[in-house]
């Protein structure tokens, strides 16, 4: 009834005049309703008023309440300052009473320890003027600790009193301490056979005393033990390079002799240790004075011998007092030097890394310690090189011997190499490499075993120009080209020829090459291990290295060159055939049989001489070189007739067949899907070349430019004069070739210098990259060309191709033959 209005409400209640009588009784409902409506508000409005009034009267309640409380917590805090007071004032006299207690207490012990202290250091000087070192030293080690006691009372008079007199008493200690160690070693311990206890208790007391004293009196004592020594060996007499060794043995029976008297000093004071250390320094001092003052260059066996001595006397040094010596490993590391690389088992390998990352942490080790006493043996202080150290700048001359025996060595391992390996060897290197690192192997132990500094360096420098000598040596037995008038006049100027043995020879210096090559490596590993860490980094083959790898592919390329002349009679042979004028297509010619008896004498043993890789390297080198020069040879050929280019292109699959066989001839085969690419490249344009010169003449140009799309007009020009064209006829074809010369590339000056002029042949790729669209007139499309050149090689021309196509039918029933590769190519 929201939306129904007032009017709209009593027509629908009273919609007829019979219904007004229903008026009354709904005026009564509604008065009714009313009435109770007004009720229940009144109720609500008087409820609403009660609520509030409660809710004020509780508020004040609360606030109350909470005065109330207030008040209480403020009369508890004042009655707890009251009973803190009342406590304090309580116990006011208790705490005095302990106070006094305590000091009391503290001033008895003091005065106690003091009346001690008194004691101790009276009887102390009693006991220092009678010179009673054992009773003495424990009355030290009481003193001291009842001094320490006194330390915060030192500005008391009587305190600082005692404290100066005790200071006075071990002065006198000391002095006395000092004077009766002078008469060690005079020989009164013999005479007096308590001198030697005496002294013992001495120690005690030296001890007990600062660190000092006892560092001054070992100095002392070692001072005097080596005065004799440089009173004996500074004389004109001994103070030779010669009497090295005698200085050892004068230590060593010093401390053999005294060895039970020493005994008197504590194992803690280190004295034969510390004897050692400065009987090292002195006799350093006195033999640099010794080398400095030479006149002459020493003599290279008595300077060795004396740096022999000293390193073995520091061995033993370093032995004696810890340390111990390196020369195992570092032999170890020489022994490695050489090894094949193929014998070397897994456990091999493992044990090699093993040692590489022990030294690792060992020199991380070495660093971490290295703020170690020196004082003590074996914990930092290094025998080695303590003496021998100064013979360094002086080793020059030995570094001149052993090269001059090195040299000496290689010129007669040259001599005496017979350019042969032994029967079943299994590397077949020559002998004078394996000898000439044998004695490289020996000199380095030599040297390494008597120093690792610059003189090891010098020597690694002679090393290597040894090797470079020895690389120069292999390089020099290579057979060398025809030179001078005779050569020149007979055409053989630069030509090498090779014989069999030759090509043997050759193989064993490739081997050797490669040998020295990793052997030279191996043994740069080992010096930059064994030598001092400042010249590590300077230790490097890779020139030497590198001469070798000069050495390897001059021998390659000369392996290469011994092959081509070879096959200069067989180029010759090929050009004096009579192909304008043969009559019939018959079996592969003559000079392909002769190609085929050059490499099938040379192939096998080469491939069994010669490793995978380089045998890879000649085999791309020589199908390189051959390729070519067959594809100029048919250049150098006079008028081809068709029969004759079909007998050149029987031929030349031929031949590339039996390139295509090499590796199988030289039963190795790992790379010869890559050799097969290669050869195939190289031989098919050859192919095209003679496809071109089958293609009828007025097509020629096209087919040219299809197939040698990287051919130049002159080459052009010579085909038609091969195809036999007289000058006249050949003029309409070259203007005809002329107007789409654009499209043939000519080979830049740098690929003509390095091909020898020689075109590449096409990839299919490039082919259609190469035609000149001005060339449509002449040629229908791309496809058209090859498909005619194909009809071409196929014999589908004229009635000498239909010859050729009828030997080829006769052969289809024959499993292998020329045709049959030929075609199924």
């Amino acid at each position: 009834m929201d939306k129904m209005s007032t009017l709209e409400y009593i027509n629908q209640m009273f919609p007829t005049e019979a219904s007004l009588s229903g008026v009354e009784p709904l005026m009564q409902k509604i008065q009714s309703e009313i009435r109770r409506v007004d009720a229940g508000i009144l109720a609500a409005v008087r409820q609403q008023s009660n609520s509030g009034t409660k809710a004020k009267e509780d508020l004040a309640a609360a606030t109350h309440a909470v005065e109330e409380l207030t008040y209480k917590i403020r009369e508890i805090k004042t009655k707890a300052e009251q009973s803190e007071i009342m406590v304090q004032e309580i116990c006011r006299d208790i705490k005095k009473l302990d106070f006094a207690k305590k000091h009391i207490t503290t001033t008895i012990t003091a005065l106690h320890r003091l009346t001690m202290l008194v004691s101790a250091v009276e009887q102390l000087q009693i006991m220092a003027s009678k010179r009673q070192y054992k009773e003495a030293a424990a009355q030290l080690e009481a003193v001291n600790q009842l001094c320490s006691h006194f330390e915060a009372y030192r500005d008391i008079p009587k305190i600082t009193e005692l404290r100066e007199k005790f200071k006075n008493i071990k002065q006198i200690l000391k002095s006395h301490v000092f004077s009766d160690f002078s008469s060690l070693g005079t020989g009164k311990e013999s005479e007096e056979t308590n001198l030697l206890q005496h002294l013992s208790d001495a120690c005690l007391v030296v001890d007990a005393l600062e660190p000092s004293v006892r560092e001054e009196l070992v100095n002392n004592f070692c001072s005097r033990e080596l005065t004799s020594y440089e009173q004996i060996f500074e004389g004109a007499e001994l103070a030779k390079l010669d009497k090295t060794e005698r200085r050892y043995a004068w230590i060593k029976r010093r401390m053999r002799t005294n060895e039970e008297i020493w005994k008197i000093f504590p194992t803690s004071w280190l004295v034969p240790y510390r004897l050692c250390i400065q009987f090292c320094k002195k006799t350093r001092k006195q033999l640099e004075g010794i080398l400095d003052n030479m006149k002459e260059k020493p003599d290279v066996a008595t300077l060795l011998m004396a740096l022999q001595r000293t390193i073995e006397f520091e061995d033993e040094l370093a032995e004696k007092f810890g340390g111990g010596t390196q020369s195992r490993e570092i032999g170890n590391e020489i022994e490695e030097i050489g090894r094949q690389s193929n014998s070397q088992s897994a456990s091999d390998v493992r044990k090699k890394y093993e040692k590489k990352l022990a030294a690792h942490q060992g020199s991380e080790n070495e660093e971490k310690d290295g703020n170690k006493d020196l004082s003590a043996p074996g914990a930092g202080f290094n025998f080695h090189g303590i003496i021998s150290s100064c013979f360094e700048p002086h080793l020059t001359v030995y570094i001149e011997l052993e090269e001059k025996t090195l040299m000496e060595n290689l010129e007669k391992l040259v001599q005496e190499e017979t350019w042969d390996v032994e029967e079943g060897s299994q590397n077949n290197v020559l002998s004078s490499s394996m000898q000439l690192f044998l004695i490289i192997k020996r000199s380095l132990k030599r040297c390494s075993a008597l120093t690792k500094s610059q003189t090891l360096y010098n020597l690694f420098k002679v090393f290597q120009r040894v090797l470079k000598a020895y690389a120069t040596k292999l390089f020099a037995r290579l057979p060398k080209g025809g030179t001078g008038i005779v050569a020149a006049a007979t055409g053989m100027d630069g030509q090498i020829k090779t014989s069999d043995r030759d090509e043997r020879v050759i193989c064993y210096i490739v081997n050797s090459a490669e040998y020295c090559h990793k052997t030279s490596g191996e043994l740069a590993e080992s010096v930059a291990k064994i030598i001092d860490t400042q010249y590590a980094d300077q230790v490097d083959m890779s020139e030497v290295q590198d001469e070798f790898s000069a050495v390897i592919t001059k021998s390659l390329v000369t392996l290469v060159h011994g092959l081509e002349t070879k096959f200069d009679a067989e180029m010759a042979a090929m050009t004096r055939v009579p192909w304008g004028t043969l009559e019939s297509v018959g079996d592969q010619s003559g000079y392909v049989n002769g190609i085929n008896m050059i490499l099938s004498s040379s192939i096998p043993a080469l491939g069994s001489l010669l490793s995978p890789i380089y045998f890879q390297f000649f085999l791309d080198k020589l199908a390189s070189s051959l390729g070519p020069r067959f594809y100029l040879n048919i250049f150098k050929c006079k008028q081809i007739s068709e029969t004759g280019a079909q007998q050149m292109l029987l031929d030349t699959q031929a031949v590339k067949t039996i390139l295509l066989e090499i590796p199988s001839l030289g039963r190795q085969t790992s790379g010869a899907a890559g050799y097969s690419k290669f050869v195939s490249r190289e031989m098919s344009k050859a192919e095209a070349l003679l496809k071109v010169i089958l293609s009828p003449v007025d097509s020629v140009a096209d087919t040219y430019r299809a197939l040698l799309p990287e051919g130049t007009p002159m080459e052009f020009q010579r085909i038609l004069e091969l195809k036999g064209l007289k000058k006249s006829d050949q003029q309409s074809i070259l203007d005809d070739f002329n107007k789409g010369s654009p499209a043939i590339s000519q080979p830049s000056g740098a690929a003509a210098a390095g091909s020898q002029t020689m075109p590449q042949a096409p990839s299919a790729t490039a082919v259609p990259a190469m035609l000149n669209p001005a060339a449509a007139g002449f040629i229908a499309s791309r496809e058209d060309v090859l498909t005619r050149a194909a009809a071409l090689g196929r014999g589908a021309a004229t009635t000498g191709f239909k010859r050729f196509l009828a030997l080829t039918e006769a052969a289809k029933d024959r499993k292998d033959g020329p045709f049959r590769k030929l075609f199924n190519a």
